[in-house]
């Protein structure tokens, strides 16, 4: 097996529509696990959202795009409570499955879920003053990678973050032998793994958000196996680092 380049063939088991219900249910709501464990939202909030929301002067919208079970969005948002930043919160997925396992999640009054995708959000006319996506751009071939991040820049008025996956020989190393205790009854591990091998590297994802919009995205590695892709009006991308720039 090489992970030199990315195997965009496989499929995760999550993604069709035929896979089993339990272990779906079973994989979004252990994300929250797994997401807290090597996601690296915490840091992000801390780097840049905080300071982003803070400095509006006014309560702020968010959209997660592609929530999946919404344990991300649940997450910024109690963050931002504690610290007495107002907002309010919608989690936004095209899979039912997905928004289903969302609903039951014990969330703050000021989060929502709905059943859509960017392009849906978009044409309603919906603006937010921050957009965000967790592990979502490994699932896009390049065709839509580009077409959901213009309608993720579209949709925001300000700051917008992709947090995703880098691959490395490493981080596959880890994550299959990591993963053993939370992966009964779940797709965590097969689906993981293959997450893995279908991930970008920050310089490739750099190149490929470069030729769709030239100097408006910076990819960064603000964590251990991390890759975080980040717009804003008028930003221009300071460097060009080959493997990512680091945070």
């Amino acid at each position: 097996m090489s992970l030199t380049a990315r195997d965009t063939a496989l499929r995760e088991l999550m993604d069709d529509p035929d896979c089993d219900p339990e272990r779906l249910r079973a994989t979004l709501r252990r994300f929250d696990t797994v997401n807290r464990l090597v996601s690296g939202w915490g840091g992000v909030y801390t780097r840049r959202i905080r300071p982003f929301l803070a400095g509006l002067g006014r309560p702020a919208r968010v959209l997660d795009l592609g929530c999946g079970g919404g344990d991300v969005i649940v997450r910024l948002a109690r963050m931002a409570a504690r610290d007495g930043i107002p907002a309010g919160w919608v989690g936004a997925d095209p899979d039912a499955r997905a928004i289903e396992v969302a609903a039951e999640r014990d969330a703050p009054a000021s989060v929502r879920f709905t059943r859509a995708d960017s392009t849906a959000i978009l044409a309603a006319g919906e603006r937010f003053d921050l957009v965000v996506s967790n592990h979502v751009l490994h699932h896009l071939d390049t065709a839509a990678l580009v077409s959901f991040t213009a309608d993720s820049r579209a949709l925001a008025t300000g700051l917008v973050l992709h947090g995703d996956i880098a691959r490395s020989r490493l981080a596959y190393a880890l994550y299959a032998a990591g993963i053993t205790p939370l992966q009964r009854g779940t797709f965590l591990r097969t689906d993981g793994l293959r997450s893995i091998r279908r991930s970008h590297t920050p310089a490739e994802l750099q190149r490929i958000l470069d030729a769709e919009s030239p100097r408006t995205w910076r990819v960064a590695t603000p964590a251990p196996f991390r890759l975080l892709a980040e717009s804003r009006p008028g930003f221009e991308t300071a460097h060009r680092a080959e493997g990512g720039s680091s945070d």
